[in-house]
């Protein structure tokens, strides 16, 4: 029994530990930013953005999505600054 009282505490503290760890980790990934840039090949309008993401995932972007720029829809490629 007085084994363990004495571990109690340097367990707690890992545990402790572990939850801070995972907290940080969980909040820097959801601070990513991402940042846009107009697709050079996508030609017309964009109505679709899963064609939009295939067309930047030709230039070398990891994704891309349709945006209102004015009165249009344009393709924006995605990627994380």
């Amino acid at each position: 029994m007085a084994l363990s009282r004495r571990m109690v505490a340097p367990v707690l503290f890992v545990v402790l530990l572990l939850v801070a760890t995972e907290a940080v980790t969980a909040r820097v990934v959801s601070e990513e930013r991402h940042c846009l840039s107009q697709s050079h090949t996508f030609k017309g309008m964009c109505f679709s953005s899963e064609n939009c993401a295939s067309v930047c995932k030709s230039e070398k972007f990891p994704g891309g999505e349709c945006k209102m720029h004015g009165a249009t829809r344009k393709c924006f490629c995605t990627v994380v600054c």
